[in-house]
C-alpha cells in the first residue's frame, strides 16, 4: 500500500513533533514514525526522567550536609525503587498522550524502522510513504565502541529503568552521563566508578570547574580513571570484568553493572540514506544553512541527526525543528543562530558553561 503525504517527519522527539504539528495545523497532510515509544529521548529516556533522580539525589546532598546545621532528623536514604517507580508516573504516559495528539491533529502514526527507498519515499512495515518533503529527526544512540563484550554494557535507557540499583556499578566515559548518573549512583549507596580515556573529563568545560567537581565526585566516594581506555567487557559468575588499559598498564575492576556512557552518535545508519542520495558522515546529515540536504533538496534533518548543528541539547532541536517547519511552509528563509548557548552538567553541585560559538548557517 502506498499513501502521498505533504511531510513525513521521522521521529517524534523534540526536533520532531514542532515540524509534525506546525505543517499540520497549516494544513499539510504528515506523518510521523517512530520505532521507540512516541516522545523522544529528553520525555522518555534523557532530560525528564534523569531531573527526577537528579532532583532526589541533591534532596539526599542537602540531608547530609545539613545535618548538625539546624537539621536533627536521621540523614535520609534513597529507595531505589521507589525512586523509579516515581519517574514511571513522569514517563509512562507520555507514548500514549504523544499518540493522542498526533491522532487529535489528524497526523498519521506509524510505529516502525523507516527507511529510503527513493528521494522521497520510505518504507516502514511494508507500507510506503511518498512524501513532498521528508525530516529526519532520529536522534542518537550509544556510539559503537568496538570492544569485545561490548553487548554486556548497560545503556542510559536502560540505567533509566533499573528496578534495582546494583552495588558496584563503572561508568565507561567521562562526559555528561557518566557525571550525572555517578551522582545519582554514589548517593543511593553504589560503589562506583568513571573510566575516562581522556586527560580530563568533561572537556568541553573550564578545566578549573571540572578540577573542583572532579574533587568533588571523589569526595562523594566516585573512583575517577582518566587515561584509561577500556579494552574488553566479560561476565563472570555474580557480575561482570571491565578490562582496562592505564598509561600502557593493564587493569580489570570488577562490576555487577557497566554503564556505556562514552558518547552519541546520529541514529541514521540504517535509513539506507544513499538510496535517496542524503549527504552525510559520522556526524550525521550534511545540511545547509536552511536545515536542507545539500544533496537532495526533498529532505530536512533536525536534532541530533544534523552534522555540525549545533548541539547535542534538547532546546537546540527544539529550536531546529520550529525553524525547519518555518522553511516548509514558507520556502527557505529563516537560518539558526547557535551562539550564546548555556549547557548544564546536572551534578551536585552542577557544572555550566555557554557555548561561544561563531554560528555555522547565520541569524535566525
Amino acid at each position: 500500500m502506498t499513501a502521498n503525504l505533504d511531510v513525513i517527519v521521522i521521529g517524534t522527539g523534540e526536533a520532531a513533533r514542532p515540524v509534525a504539528y506546525a505543517c499540520r495545523e497549516a494544513g499539510r497532510s504528515v506523518a510521523v514514525i517512530d520505532s521507540l515509544p512516541f516522545g523522544g529521548t529528553c520525555e522518555l529516556r534523557g532530560c525528564d526522567p534523569k531531573k527526577v533522580l537528579v532532583g532526589v539525589s541533591e534532596l539526599i546532598d542537602w540531608s547530609h550536609r545539613m545535618q548538625g546545621k539546624g537539621a536533627s532528623a536521621p540523614a535520609m536514604s534513597v529507595n531505589w525503587s521507589d525512586l523509579i517507580r516515581f519517574k514511571r508516573t513522569f514517563t509512562d504516559p507520555v507514548p500514549r498522550e504523544n499518540e493522542q495528539g498526533f491522532e487529535e491533529a489528524g497526523i498519521n502514526a506509524f510505529h516502525g524502522r523507516a527507511h529510503f527507498v527513493d528521494r522521497a519515499s520510505v518504507e516502514v512495515d511494508g507500507e510506503q510513504l511518498v512524501g513532498l518533503s521528508v525530516v529526519i529527526a532520529t536522534g542518537a544512540r550509544p556510539t559503537t565502541l568496538g570492544i569485545p563484550g561490548e553487548e554486556l554494557l548497560t545503556t542510559s535507557t536502560q540505567f533509566l529503568e533499573l528496578d534495582q540499583l546494583p552495588g558496584r556499578v563503572v561508568f565507561v566515559g567521562g562526559g555528561y552521563i557518566a557525571f550525572e548518573f555517578a551522582h545519582i549512583a554514589a548517593r543511593a549507596g553504589a560503589q562506583v566508578h568513571v573510566l575516562h580515556r581522556g586527560d580530563r573529563p568533561l572537556e568541553q568545560f573550564d578545566a578549573d570547574l571540572v578540577a573542583m567537581l572532579a574533587q568533588a565526585t571523589r569526595e562523594l566516594g566516585v573512583e575517577i580513571r582518566l587515561r584509561t581506555e577500556v579494552t574488553a567487557v566479560e561476565r563472570k559468575a555474580g557480575g561482570l570484568l571491565i578490562h582496562m588499559r592505564t598509561d600502557g598498564q593493564e587493569h580489570v575492576v570488577e562490576a555487577d553493572l557497566a554503564v556505556h556512557a562514552a558518547g552519541r552518535v546520529p541514529d541514521v545508519d540504517d535509513l539506507d540514506l544513499d538510496v535517496a542520495g542524503v549527504a552525510h558522515d559520522q556526524k550525521g546529515i550534511a545540511v545547509n544553512e536552511y536545515l536542507q540536504s545539500v544533496s537532495n533538496p526533498a529532505v530536512y534533518a533536525a536534532g541530533d541527526a544534523v552534522s555540525g548543528g549545533g548541539f547535542p541539547l534538547t532546546p537546540v532541536a527544539g529550536m531546529q525543528g520550529s525553524i525547519l517547519a518555518s522553511n516548509l511552509l514558507k520556502g527557505n528563509h529563516r537560518t539558526v543562530n547557535y551562539t550564546g548557548i548555556p549547557s548544564v552538567v546536572f551534578t551536585t553541585p552542577p557544572l555550566s558553561r555557554r557555548k561561544r560559538l561563531t554560528p555555522r548557517v547565520g541569524t535566525s
